[in-house]
């Protein structure tokens, strides 16, 4: 039995094993269960904190989109995507994906998928914070990003 996707944006934390508790609790047709958190990095020890702005309401339906995508595509058993925005400092939680199917390749396959999707397609912005006091500017997309997403191009 194939679940519709569990999709949420917030600003607190989210319990990864309280996640996949209610993503496989009763269910007796998943076989494998991969996860994908995306944690904040501070690459050179000068961030405070990365800050994430959404669209509300957009972002919610763009990731449903994705997710509902997804377990189409590779027959997932349920799907979870989770993204918090707000303030977050580095080691702290920013997104999670949890694909679960009947065989593992299908769980690694949707993960990749969402979260290929949801780098290049959600309607988040992120602006660097450092510890100086200063604020960066809002992050750019990278071309790395757009190359894993345009692998699944004829899957959309």
């Amino acid at each position: 039995m194939a679940a519709g996707p569990f999709v949420r944006v917030q600003s607190d934390d989210f319990d990864l094993q309280a996640e996949i508790d209610r993503l496989t609790e009763g269910r007796h047709d998943i076989g494998a269960v991969v996860t994908f958190s995306g944690l904040c990095r501070d690459e050179g020890g000068m961030l405070d904190a990365l800050e994430l702005e959404h669209y509300p309401g957009m972002a919610e339906a763009e990731i449903t989109r994705i997710a509902t995508l997804a377990i189409e595509r590779f027959e997932l058993r349920g799907l979870t995507a989770i993204h918090r925005y707000g303030k977050i400092a580095p080691g702290e939680n920013i997104v999670l994906v949890i694909a679960a199917a009947s065989h593992r390749q299908a769980a690694f396959d949707g993960a990749n998928f969402v979260m290929d999707f949801l780098k290049t397609s959600a309607p988040f912005w992120k602006k660097e914070h450092a510890k100086d006091g200063r604020q960066g500017d809002w992050v750019s997309a990278k071309d790395a990003d757009d190359a894993a997403r345009a692998k699944w191009a004829d899957k959309e």
